[in-house]
């Protein structure tokens, strides 16, 4: 027996578990330290009234032998899909609800969707990159290449028409940087990905943060996108699903290559996964209510103005940063020339504020430090306040 040493070959600690064993260190040596944490982008505002009152409602339901519920639908309750496809229309996108296929979220997605693919297909990711996209890949033993994300090109690198790609991942309003692409950028990618004959994977986990009308919503905004782009999608930081869990993954049914992506994803699914739970798409179909789009709004609201707080101290600093405007991410270059982990140590010793380093997501991310709008007001302005009397500002 033979084991996967393609395990070697990645990072033996995940990113954000070395940014917690730190942290962690840090606390038990300093337990009178109050450690303002702004690193891992996890939410902090509850779930909507209207997402918990459907989710009751439905514990209420599994508990009446006339209602209850047991295995699913593999591509998830037909009422959560048709909400989905009403949400896409908003945008002017119109899907099948056969193309709509619930999941526990984002991140699972993102690494399972390669079942459907070769092991000898070439990936393309941009630097710095969600670490997901690239272990994911490591681990199935396929040849990664990379788009630099730079400050010259705004951290939003466009196709190399030079450069052949089979499967390319792009997030957009994008993590780590938060820069997001126009329509008229995610059209060259689109021409792009049909030229090569390749799958575009669009991570969408933040597109309810979106202000700027140039930048699309949906993929499907762009004309050709359903020919060649699968969208993966999360609930998680648009209505406060990181611990409840349930994401969703659009494989339009022109999504043909020498088989029918769509066909394949339901086989996969059928295969290794029994869907998300009856009271979870409860709750996340509430999200998609009149009042459930009120509520996330609001929270929504509530951490851009984290995010504004964030950037105006920034600017009263000196300290340039990209991301904010569509995104809950700040993207920041690290003062005085420090390197990402050093910023990290420093703003962690000096004023007990936690980031995430640059470098943990690749090699363009060297020097830049990553900061979420998901925490409260008071902590949000309290780390800003921390930070100048640090720098002397």
């Amino acid at each position: 027996m033979k084991t996967n040493h393609n395990y070697s070959k990645i990072k033996e600690s995940y990113l954000f578990a070395e940014v917690a064993q730190r942290t962690s260190k840090y606390a038990a040596e300093h337990p009178d330290a109050k450690i303002i944490k702004m690193g891992i982008g996890d939410v902090t505002l509850p779930l909507c009234k209207a997402v918990v009152d459907a989710m009751h409602a439905a514990v209420s339901e599994m508990g009446v032998k006339e209602t209850f519920k047991g295995y699913g639908e593999y591509r998830g309750y037909d009422f959560l899909c048709e909400s989905i496809v009403g949400y896409y229309k908003k945008f002017g996108v119109e899907l099948d609800t056969e193309e709509v296929f619930v999941s526990d979220g984002a991140k699972s997605d993102l690494g399972n969707i390669l079942d459907l693919f070769d092991e000898d297909n070439t990936v393309l990711v941009t630097d710095p990159v969600y670490p997901v996209y690239v272990d994911t890949n490591i681990l199935a033993g396929r040849k990664i290449i990379y788009a630099d994300a730079t400050e010259e090109n705004s951290f939003l690198p466009l196709p190399d028409n030079s450069v052949h790609a089979d499967i390319i991942y792009l997030c957009s309003p994008n993590n780590p940087t938060g820069a997001a692409y126009t329509r008229d950028q995610l059209k060259l990618w689109v021409d792009y990905a049909k030229k090569e004959g390749a799958v575009i994977l669009l991570d969408a986990a933040y597109e309810a943060f979106i202000t700027d009308p140039d930048v699309p919503h949906s993929a499907y905004e762009v004309a050709g996108a359903k020919e060649c782009v699968i969208e993966i999608c999360s609930l998680s930081k648009t209505a406060g699903f990181t611990g409840t869990r349930c994401g969703y993954t659009i494989v339009p049914k022109s999504l043909k290559f020498d088989q029918d992506l769509n066909k394949l994803w339901l086989r996969r699914q059928s295969t290794k996964f029994n869907g998300v739970s009856y009271i979870v798409q409860c709750g996340a179909n509430a999200v998609f209510t009149e009042e459930g789009l009120k509520g996330i709004r609001e929270n929504i609201a509530y951490y851009q103005e984290n995010a504004k707080i964030l950037m105006k101290a920034l600017d009263e600093c000196g300290i340039k940063y990209f991301g904010g405007k569509n995104s809950p991410y700040i993207w920041l270059k690290c003062p005085g020339g420090m390197g990402s982990w050093e910023f990290f140590d420093k703003l962690l010793s000096e004023a007990n504020v936690v980031g995430t380093p640059g470098e943990g997501f690749g090699e363009n991310g060297k020097g830049y430090l990553r900061l979420t709008s998901f925490s409260t007001h008071e902590n949000t302005a309290e780390a800003m306040a921390r930070l100048k009397k640090m720098l002397g500002k």
